[in-house]
């Protein structure tokens, strides 16, 4: 296994009462990278998730996590009773204890301070998906895995949402695994994309996605007429997943 590597699927299979969920999934996330989950629904993303986060088992196939793995994990929804009197920084403490210093970096870090003590119940969408994603950084992870990051928040939102996970894997070089349904952005928010329909139909770097049969069978109503944002940044992609900065194309430099 590629010592790079932080999490893998390999030829993963789930089935429940006779009906197929996933066939012969493989996927894989390094240091550095963000791959984006995509797929109709009902084609197993959610599944798969939870059997990468160590929630399910698989029916076959295995799993690789490599032995150091620290995963933060921002789930899909998060029901908050809206009587308990609750504050971010009471909400960041449930579960753990972190010091008061930890709860302020992070939450400057994801643009956030401003809500520290505001009642988690009265803030916004957005902003709760940033107190999510607080939480999660506070485990320290070297893997983090996004379940839909942006919904509930506005387009301006988003942009500024996924802008900051890019800085977030930049900065604290981890790997990143998103389940996503924004096709309009998604593009421009990874590294790799894995499109899924209880099988992976495609897979690759999100330029090569976007015109490859699988992706418009699948997705080309939903993109009549929608914006694909390009995927541009200072670095390409080798065969094997390995970045190579085009700053250094001289001297091979790589990264991941």
């Amino acid at each position: 296994m590629d010592n790079n590597i932080l999490l893998a699927a390999e030829n993963l299979g789930l089935k429940r009462q006779g009906k197929t969920i996933l066939s012969g999934v493989n996927l894989s996330l390094r240091e550095s990278e963000i791959v984006t989950l995509i797929g109709p629904n009902g084609a197993g993303k959610t599944s798969l998730i939870r059997i990468l986060l160590g929630l399910s088992q698989a029916s076959e196939g295995e799993v690789y996590r490599r032995a150091d793995l620290s995963i933060g994990y921002v789930p899909q929804r998060t029901s908050i009773n809206a009587v308990l009197p609750l504050r971010v920084r009471d909400f960041l403490q449930l579960g753990a204890r972190y010091k008061d210093d930890e709860i302020a970096q992070v939450l400057h870090e994801v643009g956030v301070s401003h809500i520290l003590d505001s009642a988690i119940q009265n803030i916004s969408g957005g902003e709760l998906q940033r107190v999510l994603l607080a939480r999660a950084l506070l485990k320290k992870p070297n893997v983090l895995v996004l379940d839909e990051p942006a919904q509930g928040v506005d387009i301006i939102g988003q942009q500024a949402l996924y802008k900051m996970i890019a800085s977030i894997r930049d900065h604290h070089a981890c790997g990143i695994l998103m389940v996503s349904h924004d096709l309009h952005l998604v593009m421009a928010a990874t590294d790799q994309v894995v499109c899924l329909n209880t099988h992976v139909c495609c897979t690759g770097h999100p330029d090569h996605i976007s015109e490859h049969p699988e992706y418009l069978k699948l997705f080309g109503d939903a993109l009549d007429g929608m914006a694909v944002y390009s995927h541009h940044h200072d670095h390409e992609h080798e065969l094997n997943g390995a970045i190579v900065c085009t700053h250094h194309k001289e001297c091979g430099h790589r990264h991941g």
